[in-house]
């Protein structure tokens, strides 16, 4: 069996500058990058989450409440859709585009352009385990990690390599990965954007 780092929406929107800014997001990018060099076999595979929306209908809010709707972000066709600039997207072998035409935070709720899902392309890998990182640990990592955990995988988020909206929605976020079997190392960046 394998392991594989799934790197959850470190994109161009959800970094400083972006139309939905999280603190810390380009830092996150940048250390996912410094660590894959650093540890170039710790994974077998690497895969990577986008939000990517089309028309999400309610999930984009004019004005958003910040809950259930949002400003608009990662629209398909828009730089802030891209990967941040900062994250190595070499080792990248698959992308899982989720969100298109409905609100969608979990990457298991995405497909590959092929429309293969996260959790088939994983079991076709023979993955057993998973390491998560990136954007944001109280939104998309956290709905990714129990997804990943219900799926039956091991699940580490490596909170250090995750950033995070608020103290209030992360607590809760860790206590409901930790009630799933979620592993957590380190702590979640949390700084205002």
């Amino acid at each position: 069996m394998a392991n594989a780092l799934i790197i959850v929406d470190v994109q161009n929107d959800f970094c400083e500058g972006g139309s939905l800014a999280v603190g810390g997001g380009a830092g996150v990018a940048a250390g996912i990058s410094r660590l894959l060099a650093a540890e170039p076999d710790r994974w077998a595979h690497v895969v990577a989450t986008k939000d990517y929306h089309v028309d999400p209908g309610a999930h984009f809010g004019d004005p958003p409440d910040f809950v259930e709707s949002w400003p608009r972000h990662c629209v398909v066709g828009t730089s802030g859709s891209e990967f941040h600039p900062e994250l190595d997207t070499a080792r990248v072998e698959a992308i899982f585009h989720k969100g298109e035409h409905a609100a969608a935070y979990s990457g298991f709720e995405g497909h590959a352009d092929d429309g293969e899902c996260l959790a088939d392309w994983l079991r076709r890998h023979d993955v057993d385990r998973v390491d998560l990182v990136g954007i944001a640990t109280d939104h998309c990592v956290r709905a990714t990690a129990l997804d990943a955990a219900r799926e039956g995988f091991v699940t580490t988020v490596l909170l250090e390599l995750t950033a995070a909206v608020a103290p209030a929605t992360t607590d809760v976020a860790l206590r409901s990965m930790d009630g799933a079997g979620v592993i957590m190392q380190g702590q979640p960046v949390i700084r205002a954007a």
